[in-house]
């Protein structure tokens, strides 16, 4: 009596095929995925020297604007002492 279910001898399609066309895409999916891989490493790696950057750029801002800060508070004192002997 055939139910249109496979019998256990009979190989499923697909299950352990030797197809060499899916060998294919499986070396090519692999080769893909490593390409990726190291894309995206990377692209991490690049933006690891842009945030050093903007860290050495933002301390180079923060010291500028401490020496801007000490150049005004110089500047309004001598405009002040110059202002008290007029």
């Amino acid at each position: 009596m055939d139910l249109g279910m496979p019998m256990y001898d009979e190989p499923s399609p697909g299950w352990g095929s030797s197809d060499p066309s899916s060998t294919g895409d499986i070396i090519q999916d692999a080769m893909k995925k490593e390409k990726l891989v190291k894309e995206v490493t990377a692209a991490q790696e690049n933006l690891r020297a842009l945030l050093d950057r903007v860290r050495s750029v933002q301390g180079d801002v923060d010291r500028f604007l401490s020496e801007n800060e000490t150049l005004q508070m110089y500047i309004d004192n001598l405009t002040m002492q110059m202002a008290k002997r007029r």
